[in-house]
C-alpha cells in the first residue's frame, strides 16, 4: 500500500484529502506545518508527498528545497498542492524541485490522477528496456537504473522528471515534440493550457547538458510546435572541447 505524507495547515484541506486518498487504497500521514511536514517525511519515507506552500513556521517553498537537497528525501515525488495560482509561484515551486503543482479549489478527481501518475511514473522505468527503445545516439546514452545519462563521455545525474523528458525527446530524436504530447507522455495527464511544466523541466535539462543553455545547440524550442532533440550521429570527445 503506498504511502502519502500530506503536509497542509488547512484542517478541512487534510480532512477532504485524507479521506479520499484513503478510500483509494493509499497510507496517509499527515502534518500541519512545515516543520512537523519535514521531520515526518524525514521519519516515514513516504512514496509521496502533498505539500501546502503557505505553510506556519516553514513555508513549503523551503520545505520542497530541503527534501531534495537531502540525500534521503532527494528521490520522493513531491506534488505541490496551493491556492497560490501565479506562473511565477508555479514556476518558483519547480525550482524549489516539485514533480507537479495543482492549484486549490481542485477537482479530488483531478488530484488522485494526478497522485496515480506521480506513483506510477516512480516505477515506470525498467531496469531493463524494451528492445524498441532507443537508449543511445551519438553522445548520449540513458541508464535508467540510475536515472543518470553519458553526455559526451561524462556522466550527469538527472532528476527522475529530467530523465523521462529526456527520454521522451530523444525516442523522437530530430523530430518536434509537441507540449501536449509531453505533458501526456511524462505527467502522465492530459494537457491543459499552461505548459510552464514543460519550460521549468527543459531549463533545468539544458543547465544540465547543453555549452550555453542561453543559446542551446541540443534541446531546440520550435516556437509556436514544441521541442526537438537534435544529436549529432557520430561525435568526438575533442569535438565536444573545441566548441
Amino acid at each position: 500500500m503506498p504511502k502519502i505524507l500530506l503536509v497542509d495547515n488547512d484542517a478541512t484541506i487534510l480532512e477532504l484529502v485524507s479521506i479520499n486518498l484513503d478510500m483509494t487504497g493509499y497510507e496517509v500521514c499527515r502534518a500541519n506545518d512545515g516543520v512537523k511536514g519535514q521531520a515526518m517525511a524525514m521519519q516515514l519515507m513516504p512514496d509521496l508527498i502533498i505539500l501546502d506552500l503557505l505553510l506556519p513556521n516553514v513555508d513549503g517553498f523551503t520545505v520542497c528545497q530541503r527534501l531534495r537537497r537531502n540525500e534521503r528525501t532527494s528521490e520522493i515525488p513531491i506534488l505541490i498542492l496551493t491556492a497560490r495560482s501565479g506562473i511565477k509561484d508555479k514556476v518558483d515551486g519547480f525550482n524549489a524541485g516539485a514533480d507537479d503543482y495543482l492549484t486549490k479549489p481542485f477537482e479530488i478527481e483531478e488530484l488522485l490522477a494526478r497522485v496515480r501518475a506521480l506513483l506510477r511514473r516512480t516505477d515506470r522505468i525498467p531496469p531493463a528496456a524494451k528492445h524498441s527503445e532507443i537508449l543511445s545516439y551519438g553522445p548520449l546514452t540513458l541508464i535508467p537504473e540510475r536515472f543518470e545519462v553519458v553526455w559526451f563521455g561524462q556522466t550527469v545525474k538527472l532528476t527522475h522528471l529530467e530523465f523521462e523528458l529526456l527520454h521522451c525527446l530523444l525516442q523522437r530524436h530530430g523530430q518536434t515534440v509537441a507540449p501536449s504530447e509531453i505533458l501526456k507522455e511524462v505527467w502522465g495527464y492530459d494537457p491543459d493550457d499552461d505548459i510552464e511544466t514543460i519550460r521549468v523541466h527543459i531549463r533545468h535539462l539544458r543547465t544540465k547538458l547543453e555549452p550555453d543553455p542561453r543559446h542551446p545547440d541540443y534541446i531546440r524550442t520550435v516556437y509556436g510546435a514544441g521541442y526537438c532533440l537534435e544529436l549529432p550521429s557520430a561525435f568526438t570527445e575533442e569535438a565536444r572541447s573545441a566548441e
